[in-house]
């Protein structure tokens, strides 16, 4: 079975676990958290980098750093994952969901400025697949209502937009590590990216349980206690070990997967071009980082039987989010504003191929093929490498 997704694994991480493991600083902002915080403030640049054990907890933090209260209103679209409206529904947020663009399924920037009533708060745009949203347009609205931007990069680490990193271009950014993305802290983990200076204090208190402990550390304090509202969200130095051992090989990662995606999309444009399938959308000012393979099918009767026939082929594939404004609880805490052209339509035709690190030539060949001999095209003479 060629499985859907492998956690990378580069060389080094079972030697930086260790390390890890055998340091006196084994809970967070240890040694390997330094490094990784180190190499994301001058990889994206930022303001600040926070390692937290998830990409929840950092959105989490955003929530709080941006004084999000009860009755608040938060703008995203209706096609993400459930964290991304969790974070302000903890706070008391009512969710307002926007339709997405069929090209990118991304928001639809054109319909965010319909969405603002005086009680919104901010706008959170998703970067699905690690395709920038039209941040431009973005932050052109949120500028003229006077609205905070909180960029949901969970699947955009060296993805950009017009050359500026994904994550560092609203007031804050929120990635995640977990074990099915393109870098991964061993399953579970976070990152918080601060991009405005006024956020920078608040955030490590917040992130240390409400209190001024990193400043005890560094003797700007003499003694520290609990100063506002916070919670645990360090991330273990053993997690951040094996975070550091994906990203110093970063770009190579980066490049096999660019690879593995180009070679699907080449493999796999004869049946697009016949009608039979829709390839993914890049705009040609973003730089994507093949976080994810999908395919359009004609609609989610199609999807399932291709679904059950790769399985049968011995390829694992899978489909993505229900939209939220159609979920029991995103009924109840959330509106759709406008009306649902493209959330639950595209969604539904949507299907993801088997992409990872490390994925062989041999591997994606068979998974064309598949594809191919579903169609009932031959694509058996496909070779990606």
């Amino acid at each position: 079975m060629i499985t859907f997704n492998l956690p990378p694994y580069t060389s080094n991480e079972d030697q930086y676990v260790l390390e890890a493991m055998r340091s006196p600083k084994m809970s967070g902002d240890g040694p390997f958290t330094q490094k990784c915080q180190t190499w994301f403030e001058q990889k994206l640049p930022c303001k600040r980098a926070l390692l937290t054990p998830s990409c929840t907890a950092a959105l989490e933090m955003a929530a709080i750093l941006i004084d999000t209260q009860a009755g608040d209103e938060i703008i995203m679209p209706s096609y993400t994952f459930v964290s991304t409206a969790n974070a302000f529904v903890l706070r008391g947020a009512k969710i307002v969901f926007v339709d997405i663009r069929p090209d990118t399924m991304n928001i639809d920037e054109t319909k965010i400025e319909a969405a603002i009533t005086n009680k919104t708060k901010a706008i959170v745009p998703v970067h699905y697949a690690g395709v920038a949203c039209e941040m431009d347009s973005i932050m052109d609205i949120a500028q003229r209502h006077n609205l905070y931007v909180i960029e949901d990069a969970a699947q955009g680490m060296m993805s950009s937009y017009k050359g500026k990193a994904l994550g560092t271009i609203g007031h804050l950014g929120a990635f995640s590590f977990h074990e099915t993305k393109n870098y991964t802290s061993g399953g579970e983990g976070g990152l918080l990216i601060i991009n405005d200076e006024k956020f920078k204090e608040r955030a490590e208190i917040i992130r240390e349980k409400g209190t001024n402990r990193s400043q005890f550390f560094r003797g700007m304090v003499d003694k520290y206690s609990w100063v506002d509202i916070g919670s645990s969200y360090l991330l273990n130095d053993i997690s951040a070990a094996y975070l550091y051992g994906n990203i110093e090989k970063a770009d190579e990662i980066n490049q096999n997967r660019l690879n593995t995606w180009q070679a699907y999309y080449t493999g796999l444009q004869p049946l697009a071009k016949a009608g039979h399938i829709e390839l993914p959308t890049v705009p040609c000012h973003c730089q994507h980082n093949a976080h994810m393979f999908y395919i359009k099918l004609a609609d989610i009767e199609t999807r399932r039987d291709l679904i059950e026939y790769l399985k049968a082929q011995g390829v694992m594939a899978v489909f993505h989010y229900i939209p939220l404004h159609s979920s029991v609880a995103g009924k109840e805490l959330g509106v759709l504003s406008g009306e649902d052209a493209y959330s639950t339509k595209e969604s539904a035709r949507l299907l993801r191929l088997p992409i990872f690190y490390g994925v062989s030539c041999e591997q994606i060949e068979r998974v064309v093929e598949a594809v191919y001999g579903f169609t009932d095209k031959a694509g058996s003479k496909f070779e990606c490498c």
